[in-house]
């Protein structure tokens, strides 16, 4: 017997004992005379396992005790065997892997089986609506072809996932990726360890790996002020897969050093402004605004990439919104692996970011684009009305108030219906865009208003937007998006970086693929995170926030079940809503659950009745905006719930 086996038996011969049953040998009941079989062997989370159980000779009352793969009691069912013979039936619960199961007689232990069954699960969505059902794997399909693989000089393979208008690795696009890759790819790939290997001596990372024959060495566009947060933030949604922190403690030291770099280097750090700073580029993106001139390093025509006397420096929102929720990750990364003390400090820069972020660029409605320096008006732009992809962004990074996502959602729903727009989404990458003439890309697509990122549509924005609304109390604007997203794009097997405002398809170069697994990752996350619910709150999937927000569609019966492919995370639940009730089932490998229930927008306003696991429950009720939910604690082993109002 392994160890393994030792440690279930210990455990089950004390769970056993609690229960009033003996985990020995019983004197009348050989464990040879004992037979239990299940079938299937291998089954679904809440999936049906049907047991036979065989005494020779017995008649009389049998337990059968089901430990899940962590060791925890999944599950106990009593019977009556009648001549040497029983069947039971249960819901496959508790964490994934082998299944220890013993079977008692009479009180007495009469046989064990260590891995009569297991759990096994990948993630998957059913509703009985293809727009669901079809959207986790058209976009599996899209992120297996947006990830690239090709061999460095060293020998090693490099795999990351790609930017669809560059046949290159880049940080952000890598990172934004991961987010919802995670969910999808059974592989976690040590690109960011790439990347850390070529950490300059300041702090400072590359934004490209390099690629023989394209680019023969990793660099950084120098007006980018966003790689070292973003870096941050790969590296938290990596560990969050695999709990490994050995791993995360050997990157402690490079992520340390990278926000220093924000924080402090006079290239990036406004110290008057407590904020980072920024050439005046296109929201995030990786040029200067300004005519085509010339690149100063081989004498081609160029948009501006580099920095000058000539640069327009200001502040731009997305770079510290991104800082200050990095800064965010990073307290939690110090109190696990860290210094609990640091914790404090990166938490206290966060706040200051945003404090400073609001005073100077919060509008009202949204963060202004870029604040300048020194005032720069551009003819036939009003730049205090331009919304900007990272507005969209902020939705879903800590740091930005209530107040300030409503207000967010509600700029982009206003010019969503403003009839005087004829654009088929509001996923602008900025809007208004700068007008023909201001943005010189060497005659390359963003010239034009309308274009890649001067006011193209982006799917990452819509799942931005989406995961947004369902997080702040617009679900059925969340609903909405998907639904776009699904009809226009994912339903078809192609999805582009960026789409004009007619619909038209955005290639930008030679290198395009219609493959974009920035906006997939994104809407993907929008539905598993946001419409399905599953957030974690820890890692693996041991702390868990679940909110089904199924009651803001049309779904009447759902089964979910969300999976760190690379890992044994995962939640499962089916969901059923009714004309007077909702009811929950729910397994997992969590040890906590949150469960917060969206109620229909028609029940009453007195609070419902709340069982769980068949007893009266005491929960309470919370409001974001208009949308009500009840909210309770759970075991995340298994619970069943049920919503009920009259």
């Amino acid at each position: 017997m392994n160890a393994r086996r030792r440690t279930l038996r210990r455990i089950a011969a004390g769970a056993a004992a609690a229960l009033g049953l003996a985990l020995t040998r019983g004197s009348s009941h050989a464990e040879g005379d004992a037979h239990l079989t299940a079938e299937p062997v291998r089954v679904a989370p809440l999936a049906e396992v049907r047991l036979t159980a065989a005494i020779r000779g017995y008649t009389g009352p049998i337990s059968v005790l089901i430990f899940d793969a962590a060791g925890r009691l999944a599950q106990r069912i009593d019977a009556a065997m009648q001549d040497g013979a029983a069947n039971l039936t249960l819901r496959a619960r508790g964490a994934l892997g082998p299944q220890w199961v013993a079977l008692f007689a009479a009180g007495q232990s009469v046989g064990t089986w260590p891995a009569l069954f297991a759990i096994d699960t990948q993630t998957v969505l059913w509703t009985g609506q293809t727009r669901f059902d079809g959207f986790v794997p058209a976009a599996r399909t899209l992120l297996a072809n947006a990830l690239l693989r090709y061999q460095l000089p060293d020998g090693r393979t490099l795999a990351g996932y790609r930017s669809p208008d560059s046949p290159l690795v880049w940080l952000r696009d890598h990172v934004y990726q991961l987010r919802g890759a995670r969910y999808l790819d059974p592989v976690l790939h040590p690109t960011l360890e790439h990347f850390r290997e070529l950490q300059a001596a300041d702090g400072s990372l590359p934004d490209v790996l390099p690629r023989q024959y394209i680019v023969e060495q990793a660099f950084r566009t120098p007006v980018e002020a966003d790689v070292e947060y973003l870096y941050v933030m790969g590296v938290y949604a990596h560990w969050q897969v695999t709990g490994d922190d050995a791993w995360l403690a050997a990157q402690r030291d490079a992520l340390r050093r990278a926000l220093h770099y924000t924080l402090s280097d006079p290239l990036r750090w406004d110290a008057a402004r407590g904020l980072v700073r920024r050439p005046r580029t296109i929201d995030t993106w990786d040029f200067e605004i300004g005519p085509t001139t010339t690149n100063p390093a081989d004498g081609t025509p160029a948009p501006r990439h580099w920095i000058d006397d000539q640069t327009v420096w200001g502040i731009f929102h997305g770079d510290n919104t991104g800082l200050a929720h990095a800064l965010g990750l990073m307290a939690h990364i110090e109190e696990r692996v860290g210094d609990v003390a640091l914790a404090a400090v990166w938490r206290a820069r966060a706040a200051s970011i945003m404090a400073n972020l609001t005073a100077l660029s919060w509008n009202g409605r949204f963060f202004r684009h870029h604040v300048a320096d020194l005032p720069r008006p551009i003819p036939g732009v009003v730049e205090d009305e331009q919304l900007s992809l990272s507005n969209a962004l902020a939705l879903n990074r800590d740091g930005i108030s209530a107040e300030q996502a409503r207000a967010i959602l509600a700029s982009y729903l206003a010019r969503a219906t403003d009839p005087a727009r004829t654009a088929f989404a509001e996923w602008y990458s900025i809007d208004p865009p700068y007008p023909a003439g201001v943005v010189g890309l060497d005659g390359r697509s963003g010239e034009l208003p309308g274009e890649y990122v001067n006011g193209g549509i982006m799917p990452l924005v819509g799942g931005e937007l989406a995961r947004g609304a369902f997080r702040h109390g617009h679900e059925t604007y969340g609903f909405a998006t998907l639904d776009h997203y699904w009809q226009r794009m994912l339903s078809r097997g192609r999805s582009f970086l960026w789409y004009r405002p007619d619909g038209a398809e955005g290639v930008g170069s030679d290198s395009t693929i219609p493959h974009d697994g920035w906006g997939a990752m994104a809407m993907l996350t929008a539905l598993l995170e946001g419409a399905a619910g599953v957030i974690d709150r820890g890692i693996r999937l041991r702390d868990v926030e679940l909110s089904p927000r199924w009651s803001a569609s049309d779904v009447t019966g759902a089964y979910v079940a969300v999976r760190y492919a690379a890992g044994d995370g995962y939640v499962a639940y089916t969901w059923e809503r009714h004309a007077d009730a909702l009811q929950l089932e729910l397994t997992s490998s969590a040890d906590r659950v949150t469960l917060r229930l969206l109620l229909p927008a028609e029940t009453p306003p007195d609070p419902p009745d709340v069982w769980l696991d068949g007893a009266p429950a005491v929960a309470r009720l919370e409001t974001i905006g208009t949308s009500r939910y009840v909210v309770l604690e759970t075991a995340g082993l298994a619970a069943s719930v049920r919503v009920a109002w009259q």
